[in-house]
């Protein structure tokens, strides 16, 4: 079996957690509907706080850090129990801290001259990102010839009607999402409704 963080799942979840509280209850429910991976965004206060509740107490879910904008990102995520990172893009000193980190990580890439630099930083598994607003299907497929040994995690407007259109491209290994989590769903503590979807990923 692969130990690619690409292969666990064809559906990343990428997870917005405002609410302390709601940390566990999300991750419990991916993993009940067969989504053994998380990606909370370090885009509000609780997010490393978020990822020790969710390391500590779901320790059959995969939890990894998105949005590791700079080096104290991503340090402060893998201190925090992150067992994967994931950036929107990189710069060399984000690519070193990557590499520091010791943890499997998917730096953000939207062109070809990005995909070609994080090849030469060592990163041949990536995030591409923003994947409609950057071209979609038809750009990723013209770049499975070119950068052939890039395999890609596609992030950013994609949506569960989508997502199999992303996931048949051969340099596509699994997409990112937040349609898992619907913002509603988590407000009304609806777990069930984020199982069903998880239980609908992870039968693509």
């Amino acid at each position: 079996m692969s130990d690619s963080i690409l292969d666990v799942s064809p559906v990343i979840p990428v997870v917005v957690v405002d609410d302390l509280a709601a940390a566990v209850p999300i991750a419990r429910a991916l993993v009940a509907g067969g989504v053994p991976v998380i990606e909370l965004t370090l885009r509000t206060p609780v997010a490393l706080d978020a990822i020790r509740a969710i390391a500590a107490e779901v320790p059959e879910i995969l939890v990894g850090a998105g949005t590791v904008l700079t080096p104290a990102h991503a340090a402060a995520a893998a201190r925090a129990g992150a067992q994967f990172l994931v950036s929107p893009g990189a710069t060399p000193d984000l690519y070193a801290a990557l590499r520091d980190s010791g943890l499997p990580s998917l730096p953000g890439t939207a062109t070809v001259s990005e995909v070609l630099g994080a090849l030469e930083a060592g990163f041949s598994e990536l995030k591409f990102f923003p994947a409609e607003a950057s071209g979609g299907t038809a750009y990723l497929s013209s770049l499975t010839t070119v950068v052939p040994g890039a395999r890609f995690c596609p992030t950013g407007g994609i949506t569960a009607g989508s997502a199999a259109a992303y996931l048949a491209l051969p340099n596509v290994a699994c997409v990112g999402g937040s349609w898992l989590t619907p913002k509603d769903a988590v407000a009304r503590g609806a777990w069930h409704e984020i199982e069903a979807a998880a239980r609908a990923a992870s039968s693509r």
